[in-house]
């Protein structure tokens, strides 16, 4: 971990400052990404000399190619990065309109392939990195109605990241694509859902942001591809889908 360079979108609260404090702490240096500048500058202060803030809307593609030139003129490379862009939606299925779906590909979907696009040009020149995307565990079993279009967001990066896995390794095996997939994180995620919603710190067996960035940090040390937060969470995406099938 110690003198990796490591870009965090989302970086101004929740699981993306948890991280950045951890890898902070590790020795790594941090380029933190976020729209909210004073409480993205807030962070970097308390990561210390190590971090380097980036004012960027990562849902636009030239913020986000902005930020790829300003981490290598601050850093000269970057070694893993980290798509932790996202916002819940809370309106059934038969609700949604036009607007809610497009929203919620732009922020979950759409940031996290403008990360991987314009970052891959660099690792592929390096013949090495590390492309990290926060899901979640709705992107595996669609349990909550209220975020039915954040599930199937999720869903598609799930698939874009196994496709991307797929297609970079067969020409360029040193750079991994791992999946990190959390399940309730007390943030507030659920305050700042579109539409309004719960707040996630409410929910009972709620994760801290803290447990999330640990984890994320391990699979930046062990480049694991696919990842849960959480102990139990394969076998109850198994079971739910034994269940499915069971059904008649």
């Amino acid at each position: 971990m110690r003198d990796k360079v490591i870009v965090i979108t989302g970086a101004s609260g929740g699981i993306g400052a948890a991280l950045a404090h951890t890898v902070a702490q590790r020795g790594a240096n941090v380029i933190l990404v976020a729209r909210r500048e004073e409480a993205l500058r807030n962070v970097a202060r308390a990561c210390g000399e190590r971090a380097h803030p980036v004012v960027a809307d990562v849902t636009r593609r030239e913020d986000v190619r902005r930020v790829v030139s300003e981490s290598l003129a601050r850093f000269g490379r970057i070694d893993v990065w980290v798509n932790n862009v996202g916002q819940g939606i809370s309106r059934v299925p038969s609700q949604l309109t036009d607007e809610d779906v497009d929203d919620i590909i732009k922020v979950n979907v759409k940031s996290a392939l403008y990360g991987m696009q314009e970052v891959l040009p660099h690792f592929k020149e390096r013949g090495e990195g590390h492309v990290i995307n926060v899901s979640s565990m709705l992107g595996r079993i669609p349990f909550a109605l209220i975020r039915s279009a954040y599930s199937g967001a999720k869903h598609f990066l799930n698939a874009l990241t196994a496709n991307f896995r797929e297609e970079v390794q067969q020409t360029h095996p040193g750079i991994q694509f791992s999946l990190i997939s959390p399940g309730v994180v007390s943030t507030d995620f659920g305050l700042n859902a579109r539409h309004g919603g719960p707040d996630s710190r409410s929910r009972p067996n709620a994760q801290t942001a803290e447990e999330v960035a640990a984890v994320i940090a391990d699979v930046i040390e062990t480049r694991r591809p696919d990842v849960y937060t959480r102990a139990g969470a394969r076998e109850r995406i198994a079971s739910y889908y034994a269940s499915v099938g069971e059904a008649p």
